[in-house]
């Protein structure tokens, strides 16, 4: 599945480094929830309005991997985060199951 590009939807985290940002968007797929990372360079241009590219010089590259690596740390822990409030809930939906019974 691809990700949508929704003006609506917003990103579930974003990195900024200067005028680098990586952007990290929850999508569900056919699998489940997935992250997916978006990585650009913010420059303006001759009126003043600010856009996004996605191409980089090579002085930004060293600063590109860092924030890669930084965005894969951040979705690692966006994962794990969900995980722990999937079995939280499970647990809870399980233990009120239980109270019912018991009643």
């Amino acid at each position: 599945m691809t990700q949508e590009k929704n003006n609506s939807k917003r990103p579930a985290d974003v990195l900024p480094d200067g005028n680098l940002k990586a952007s990290i968007w929850r999508n569900e797929g056919d699998k489940g929830a997935y992250y997916a990372t978006e990585l650009a360079r913010t420059y303006k241009d001759a009126d003043g309005n600010l856009h996004d590219t996605h191409s980089f010089v090579g002085a930004d590259l060293l600063r590109v991997s860092e924030l890669a690596r930084k965005a894969y740390d951040r979705t690692s822990e966006l994962r794990r985060e969900e995980f722990r409030q999937q079995r939280a809930a499970r647990k809870d939906g399980h233990n009120r199951d239980r109270d019912r019974k018991d009643r």
